[in-house]
């Protein structure tokens, strides 16, 4: 894994446009569960009809009443925090190696590592939105009333749904655009934690491979991607490959 590292650090420390490409597997260090493969994932637990959009407006009090298990039960809890992963991303962008992160995860701890470009494909869980007015509140333990099912707005009392993208519902179309430009300008694209099997976000990584970018693959095992788009594989944890790379680009992580 050594030399793979080197040259992984290498890549970035000569990238002009280099960014990161984040999925389920950088969180999961976090203690944050995945969605698919595992014996813990979400949806061995539960069923996937419940983040279905029409499975939402049609039945607003089951469907949110799994959210909120999933969810923010979840991820208001205090030991929830950024791992090494995210907080090297942070550093390798104030230090001006890391252009964006598009991360299909909706768990805003890219946010909390220190990271400011950060483009949600698949939205957050740190907002929810009204769903007659549009208007967005941030959702915060204090702040969020979860104890009534189905939420309701508190300005006109129309549903509340959180501000992620279900299943049958669009891509928010300003962060399609900006995933996508990046990724044809990217010279390096750092994946992590995704085996890119999620459309249309998984054409990211191959998108900037087809535009001439390296493909840095981190992922303890192997995906689809690795034997037709990746050229440097590191097969490790998160925290643990960028911890290493951050050490041969010279960055401190606090």
């Amino acid at each position: 894994m050594e030399e793979q590292i080197k040259r992984a650090a290498e890549a970035i420390r000569n990238a002009k446009y280099a960014i990161a490409f984040t999925g389920a597997g950088i969180s999961v260090e976090s203690g944050v569960p995945p969605f698919r493969g595992a014996e813990n994932s979400v949806w061995s637990k539960y069923d996937p009809e419940c983040l279905e959009l029409n499975y939402f407006y049609s039945h607003p009090k089951e469907s949110w009443g799994a959210i909120k298990e999933i969810f923010y039960n979840f991820m208001f809890k205090t030991e929830i925090h950024p791992n090494e992963a995210h907080k090297v991303m942070a550093k390798m962008e104030q230090r001006g190696m890391l252009k964006c992160v598009v991360t299909q995860n909706i768990d805003f701890l890219h946010q909390e590592a220190g990271s400011r470009n950060v483009y949600e494909f698949h939205g957050t869980a740190g907002r929810v939105i009204c769903t007659k007015e549009g208007c967005s509140y941030e959702v915060k333990p204090q702040d969020m009333d979860l104890s009534d099912m189905p939420p309701r707005c508190p300005r006109c009392g129309a549903l509340l749904k959180p501000d992620f993208v279900f299943f049958g519902e669009g891509i928010p179309q300003e962060t399609y655009k900006k995933s996508f430009d990046a990724a044809e300008k990217a010279d390096v694209v750092i994946v992590v934690g995704t085996t890119g099997e999620v459309m249309p976000a998984g054409m990211i990584p191959i998108l900037a491979k087809r535009h001439g970018a390296t493909v840095i693959e981190i992922n303890p095992s192997r995906s689809s991607l690795t034997n037709t788009c990746t050229d440097i594989y590191i097969a490790a944890k998160a925290g643990e490959a960028l911890g290493l790379i951050a050490k041969e680009l010279a960055i401190d992580v606090d």
